[in-house]
């Protein structure tokens, strides 16, 4: 569970999940300072740790030599009916295709990324 608390300068908020805690905001054209984390940069924030993490298991489950990942993501809402998580995962080290494309089907079963990609809905439980 995840706690937000507003802050006093205005629209800053401290979040935490009762061990670890950051920082959102929203920017100056919208009245806040930029002093942490966009709502929508904790939504991309989320699918790519998730990838990050999966792709490093899968490789140590697998004896597959990763030396790194750097998976990038940008929530596009250029269509108003449709976001689109748009991605993409840098594998680092000396590998073949076939790991290359084991590392990438791991991917794909990111938790994260299958909430996303799955029917969500809201319900205030207060």
């Amino acid at each position: 569970m995840i706690t937000s608390t507003s802050q006093p300068e205005k629209y800053l908020a401290r979040f935490t999940d009762g061990a670890h805690e950051a920082l959102a905001d929203t920017t100056p054209e919208y009245g806040g300072k930029s002093a942490g984390f966009k709502p929508v940069d904790l939504l991309e924030a989320a699918l790519a740790n998730c990838v990050t993490m999966v792709v490093r298991i899968a490789a140590d489950k697998r004896n597959i030599p990763l030396e790194g990942v750097e998976v990038q993501v940008t929530l596009n809402r250029e269509n108003k009916d449709e976001s689109v998580f748009e991605y993409k995962i840098d594998l680092r080290g000396q590998l073949t295709d076939d790991q290359k494309a084991t590392l990438l089907r791991a991917a794909s079963g990111c938790p994260v990324k299958k909430i996303l990609g799955g029917a969500v809905s809201f319900k205030d439980v207060g």
